[in-house]
């Protein structure tokens, strides 16, 4: 795969405001909890907070209506 290739590829992280729509969340909401330390997995890269698709899907799992009534 040449670098124009890799360039083009879709990438699996999104910064806060594209993951708090991918969410149905605000990202100022996405923002507290990550402050709280109960939103989903994140990364950074350098000064950027970005979140990758599989970790939302699983903290989106893990806190549906189902998953809170197990509790």
């Amino acid at each position: 795969m040449d670098d124009d290739t890799a360039a083009k590829r879709p990438r699996p992280f999104l910064n806060t405001p594209q993951a708090g729509h991918y969410l149905g969340l605000t990202a100022r909401h996405l923002e507290r909890l990550r402050s709280q330390g109960a939103g989903p997995v994140y990364r950074r890269h350098c000064r950027y907070v970005v979140y990758h698709i599989d970790d939302l899907d699983a903290w989106s799992r893990a806190h549906s209506s189902k998953a809170m009534a197990g509790d």
